[in-house]
C-alpha cells in the first residue's frame, strides 16, 4: 500500500455540459453581502435555500440559456419526481414550466417562473437538491489537500485497535459496551491538532511524491479518513457468534472449534465479502444523488464543526426574532457538555425517567394496563413514556432521519399495535398465555423453551423428544413480526421495481460498459475510454462531476477482494468438520445479490435498513433443516454480508462527500478491517478459556446475552426448522400471507401515486418503511418510536421550513453532540461506578421492577397444575 498526498493520476474536474463550455464555475469568492429582491427571497423559502446558496446559484442560472433550463428540469423531474426527500412544491413549479407549451414561443410572459427555474437549475448543477446535504456537504473541492497522511494513518490504526478491543471485550456482557465512531471522531480532531504542532516537517520521498510526518494543518479530509478506519472496526465479527456456541460445553460442545486457522477464515470471509459487493454497489447507492445516507450527514456535520470556520462567523436568524452567532464547534461542545451531564439522571440516578410508565403504576399488577402501556413487556402506548435520549432515538434519531421516514416509521408500529392487541385478546395462536410483547420463545407450559430438551449429543434435532417436550410458540407480537417480515422483503423488491427501476437500469448499464470496456483494454491495450452519458454517472450532480478529479477503484481490485473472502470461507468451512457444504458460502452471496440494491436504495434514501436476518434463517433452515450449525453459516453469508456491504457503502459516500480520493478510502477500509479482525479473534480466544463465562455465574458480568439468543435461535431455525412451524399444517403458517401482502400494498400505493401525482400525502406515504415501523415489537415497543415523532415535527417541518439558516448550522451538530455525549457518559459511568456494582437504591430506580410488566409475567389467561396449551403431545410434528 501507498501513502501519498496527492494523487499521481489526478484529472481536471469535469463541469456539466451545460454550463460555459471549457469554463470551470467556480463561485466560492460570491459576494454574500448582495441583496437579494423580495421575490427571490420567496423562492428561496420555496426551494429551502438559504440566502448564500440563493445568491451563489443566483450568479451561475444568468448563464444558462432556456433549452439548457428545460433540457435540464426534465431530467430533474425524472430523477426526482417520486423522491420523497424532494419538495413537491418544486416538482409542481417543475410540472408547470416543462409542460407549458407557451412559455418557449412566448418566454417574456413567464419570467419570473424561467428564472425560478434557472435558479433551481443552477443549485442542483452546482450543489445538492437536497437542503439537509446543502447544510453540511460543501459543494468545493481543494485537490491539493494532504489526505493518506503518515500521521492520519497512525490515528486511524490506533483508534480502530482500540474500538475493536472495546466493543469485542465487551460484546458478550450484560449490559454491553459499545463505542461508535462518533467517540474516535470527537477525539481525533485535539489529538490531530496536537500533532501538527509537536511533529516536525520531516519525511522521505516515494516514487515521486513527499509524506511527511507534519504535511500542514489536520484537516477535514485527514479527519474523515481516520473516521472512516475507525468505523470499520467498531463491529465484532459476526462469526465469532457461530464459534461461541460451537465451542462452549453448555452449547454444542465442538472443542475442535477452538482453533484459531478456523476462527481467522471465516471471519475474514464474512468480514471482506461485504466490501467486494459494497465496490460493486457503488454506481446504485453511492453515485446517485438521492442516495442521501442520512446518517452520514450527521458524522459530516460533525466534521465541519471543527474544520469549516468561514460558516462559523455567519449570523442566523432563530425563534423569537434571536440572533444566533455561536460558532458550531462551540455549540457542539455546549451541547455535548449537557447531554453529558443529564444522562446521567435516567442512565443512573433517576432511572424511572428513561421508562417513565407512570401509568402502570397506578395499579402496578394490572394485567390491561400492563399489557397496553407497559415499557417493559407491554405496548408502550403512553403519551409521555421516556425522557431519555437514548431511547427516544434508539429506532430512529429524529434529527438525522427526514420526518417523512420517522412518521412513517411510527404509523407502522401504530397500526401493527391494533393487530397484536386483536390476535392477543382473542387468544389466536395461543397467545393470551404468554406476555403480549416478548421475542422469545415459549413451550407449552408457558415457560421459556428449553433447546436443549430436543437435540442429541450432537446437536442435531432428536425427533423422540421433540415429540415429548413441546413444539416452540410466539408471543402476540413477534407472531406480527414475523409476518411484516415477510411481507417486507416482497415489498422491498417490488418497491425497487416499481419507484427505481430507471436507477436500476442506468446502474446495469454502466456496469455492463465498464465489463465490455475492461475486456477490450485487456484484448487491446490502445483502447480508450467510452464519453459517459449525463445519465449513466448522474452528471447533474456536483459531487459526482467534483469526484472525477481522482482515479476511481478499479472494478478488478473489488472482485478479487471478493473471490479471495469466497476461497478463504469455503477453505475454513471444508477443512473442519462443520458439517457443512462450502457452497453455503455461495448460496449466501446469491441472497444478498436479490437485495443489496432495493434495500440499499431504501436506507440510502430514509435511513431505514431492511435486515435479512429473519429470511436467511428461513432459507437456511429449510435448505439444512436439522442442522443447526449449517444455517448459520447460511445466515452469516446471507445476512452479514448484506448489511457489511450497506455500511461500507455508506462509508463511501462519506468519502464521496469529502472528496477523498476513492483508492486513499479503498486502503482505509480494507486495513483497520484486517487488524480490527485479527483482534477480535485474539480477544475470543482468551474469553472462551474464562471460567464459566456465558453462564450466570460468569465473572465481570459477561452472561452472553446475544450469545444465548444466538443459540436460540439457531436451534429454533435450524435444528427445529421452519418446515414444522410454517409448513404445511403449521401452526404459523398462515403468516406467510405477509409475502402476496407485501406485493399487494406497494402496487396500491404505487397505483394511488399515479392516480394522484400531486397529492403530497401519498407521495410522503413509503410502505416499505411502514413495514419496517411494524417490526419494532418484540423486544420494542411504542416507548421507543412515539417519542421522536415530535422532536422530528419541530426540527423538520418547524425550524427546516421557518430558520432555515438556523437548521443547516445547528441541526445534524446537535445530533453529533447528543450521541457523543451519551456514549462518553455512559463509558464514564459504567468503569467508575457500575463495573463496581455502585449502584442508588431508592423509589426513582426501584420502581421500573414492581409490577407485571417488568417481569413480565402479565398474561390474560393462566394454566392449572400440570395443563398445557396447544397440540397434546404426540399430536404435532
Amino acid at each position: 500500500m501507498t501513502v501519498a498526498n496527492e494523487m499521481s493520476e489526478a484529472k481536471e474536474p469535469v463541469t456539466f455540459a451545460s454550463t460555459v463550455e471549457g469554463e470551470k464555475i467556480k463561485l466560492s469568492n460570491t459576494n454574500s453581502s448582495e441583496q437579494l429582491p423580495e421575490s427571490l427571497k420567496e423562492t428561496g423559502r420555496a426551494f429551502n435555500v438559504t440566502e448564500s446558496d440563493l445568491l451563489e446559484a443566483r450568479h451561475l442560472a444568468s448563464r444558462f440559456t432556456l433549452d439548457e433550463t428545460l433540457r435540464m428540469m426534465k431530467q430533474v423531474h425524472k430523477q426526482h419526481s417520486r423522491d420523497p426527500n424532494f419538495p413537491i412544491e418544486i416538482i409542481n413549479h417543475i410540472d408547470e414550466f416543462i409542460d407549458n407549451e407557451d412559455l418557449v414561443a412566448n418566454p417574456h410572459k413567464y419570467e419570473h417562473l424561467i428564472e425560478e427555474m434557472k435558479i433551481q437549475a443552477a443549485l442542483i448543477t452546482n450543489n445538492s437538491p437536497y437542503a439537509e446535504v446543502r447544510a453540511v456537504v460543501d459543494n468545493h473541492d481543494d485537490p491539493n489537500l494532504p489526505v493518506s497522511t503518515i500521521r492520519a494513518w497512525a490515528m486511524g490504526i490506533f483508534f480502530a485497535c482500540c474500538l475493536a478491543f472495546i466493543n469485542s471485550f465487551f460484546d458478550i456482557r450484560l449490559p454491553n459496551i459499545f463505542v461508535g465512531s462518533t467517540v474516535p471522531q470527537l477525539l481525533a480532531y485535539p489529538v490531530g491538532k496536537f500533532l501538527e504542532r509537536v511533529l516536525p516537517d520531516k519525511g522521505f520521498t516515494l516514487f515521486g511524491v513527499r509524506h511527511s510526518l507534519n504535511p500542514g494543518p489536520f484537516n477535514k479530509k485527514e479527519h474523515m479518513l481516520i473516521t472512516i478506519m475507525s468505523n470499520v472496526a467498531k463491529s465484532t465479527p459476526y462469526t465469532n457468534y457461530i464459534v461461541w456456541i460451537q465451542v462452549l460445553p453448555q452449547f454444542f460442545n465442538q472443542a475442535w472449534a477452538n482453533n484459531v486457522a478456523y476462527q481467522l477464515l471465516i471471519a475474514i470471509s464474512t468480514n471482506f465479502i461485504g466490501y467486494g459487493l459494497a465496490g460493486l454497489c457503488r454506481r446504485f447507492l453511492v453515485y446517485p444523488s438521492f442516495c442521501v445516507w442520512p446518517a452520514s450527514l450527521v458524522t459530516i456535520a460533525l466534521n465541519s464543526a471543527f474544520h469549516d470556520k468561514a460558516l462559523e462567523e455567519r449570523s442566523t436568524e432563530g425563534p423569537f426574532k434571536t440572533r444566533w452567532t455561536m460558532s458550531r464547534m462551540k455549540y457542539f461542545c455546549w451541547a455535548f457538555g449537557l447531554m453529558f451531564a443529564y444522562f446521567w439522571l435516567p442512565n443512573y440516578i433517576f432511572g424511572a425517567l428513561s421508562y417513565f410508565s407512570w401509568i402502570t403504576w397506578i395499579s402496578p399488577n394490572n394485567v390491561d394496563l400492563a399489557s397496553i402501556s407497559g415499557s417493559s413487556t407491554g405496548l408502550g402506548l403512553n403519551p409521555i413514556p421516556t425522557f431519555d435520549w437514548n431511547i427516544l432515538g434508539a429506532i430512529v434519531d429524529p434529527l438525522m432521519v427526514p420526518f417523512f421516514s420517522t412518521f412513517n416509521n411510527f404509523l407502522g408500529t401504530f397500526i401493527s399495535m391494533f393487530i397484536i392487541i386483536a390476535i392477543y385478546y382473542t387468544n389466536a395462536f395461543n397467545t393470551s398465555y404468554l406476555p403480549v410483547n416478548s421475542n422469545k420463545p415459549w413451550d407449552h407450559f408457558g415457560k421459556r423453551y428449553n433447546v436443549s430438551a430436543i437435540i442429541d449429543d450432537n446437536g442435531i434435532f432428536d425427533g423422540k423428544k421433540y415429540q415429548a417436550y413441546s413444539p416452540p410458540f410466539l408471543a402476540a407480537s413477534n407472531v406480527v413480526v414475523y409476518m411484516m417480515f415477510f411481507a417486507l422483503y416482497s415489498s422491498t423488491v417490488t418497491y425497487a421495481a416499481l419507484y427505481h427501476r430507471l436507477e436500476i437500469k442506468l446502474g446495469i448499464r454502466d456496469l455492463w460498459r465498464k465489463a465490455k470496456l475492461g475486456v477490450r483494454k485487456w484484448k487491446n491495450k490502445n483502447a480508450t475510454s467510452e464519453n459517459t452519458s449525463e445519465d449513466d454517472v448522474d452528471l447533474l450532480d456536483i459531487h459526482n462531476r467534483l469526484m472525477r478529479a481522482y482515479p476511481e477503484v478499479p472494478e478488478w481490485w473489488y472482485m478479487i477482494c471478493l473471490a479471495i473472502a469466497i476461497a478463504v470461507g469455503m477453505v475454513g468451512i471444508a477443512l473442519w468438520p462443520t458439517n457443512t457444504t462450502p457452497f453455503v458460502v455461495l448460496y449466501g452471496i446469491a441472497l444478498c445479490l436479490v437485495f443489496v440494491v432495493p434495500i440499499g436504495i431504501i436506507a440510502a434514501m430514509t435511513g431505514v435498513e431492511v435486515t435479512l436476518n429473519v429470511i436467511a434463517e428461513f432459507i437456511g433452515g429449510v435448505w439444512v433443516e436439522g442442522n443447526a450449525i449449517a444455517m448459520c453459516f447460511f445466515k452469516s453469508y446471507g445476512y452479514v454480508t448484506c448489511a457489511h456491504a450497506l455500511s461500507f457503502s455508506a462509508d463511501l459516500k462519506l468519502a464521496h462527500y469529502l472528496k477523498i480520493p476513492p483508492r486513499f478510502t479503498f486502503w482505509a477500509q480494507m486495513v483497520p478491517t484486517l487488524i480490527s479482525t485479527l483482534i477480535s479473534v485474539a480477544v475470543l480466544q482468551y474469553q472462551v478459556h474464562i471460567e464459566n463465562v456465558c453462564t450466570s455465574d460468569a465473572p465481570f458480568r459477561f452472561t452472553c446475552p446475544g450469545v444465548n439468543t444466538f443459540f436460540t435461535a439457531a436451534v429454533f431455525w435450524g435444528t427445529v426448522g421452519p418446515r414444522k412451524i410454517w409448513g404445511v399444517g403449521g401452526q404459523y403458517a398462515v403468516t406467510l400471507l405477509g409475502f402476496p401482502l407485501g406485493v399487494i400494498v406497494v402496487i396500491l400505493f404505487w397505483y394511488l401515486n399515479k392516480k394522484w401525482p400531486k397529492s403530497s400525502i401519498l407521495r410522503n406515504a413509503h410502505p416499505v418503511v411502514m413495514m419496517s415501523g411494524a417490526l419494532v415489537w418484540a423486544p420494542y415497543n411504542l416507548t421507543y418510536v412515539w417519542p421522536a415523532v415530535p422532536v422530528a415535527a419541530f426540527s423538520w417541518l418547524y425550524l427546516k421550513k421557518r430558520y432555515l439558516a438556523l437548521w443547516s448550522k445547528y441541526n445534524y451538530v446537535t445530533s453529533a453532540a447528543f450521541s457523543c455525549g451519551i456514549a462518553i457518559s455512559g463509558i464514564v459511568m459504567f468503569f467508575a461506578l457500575q463495573l463496581w456494582d455502585i449502584n442508588l437504591q431508592w423509589w426513582g430506580n426501584d420502581v421500573m421492577s414492581t409490577g407485571c410488566d417488568s417481569d413480565g409475567n402479565c398474561v390474560l389467561q393462566t394454566l392449572a397444575e400440570g395443563e398445557y396449551f396447544g397440540p397434546r403431545i404426540g399430536e404435532f410434528s
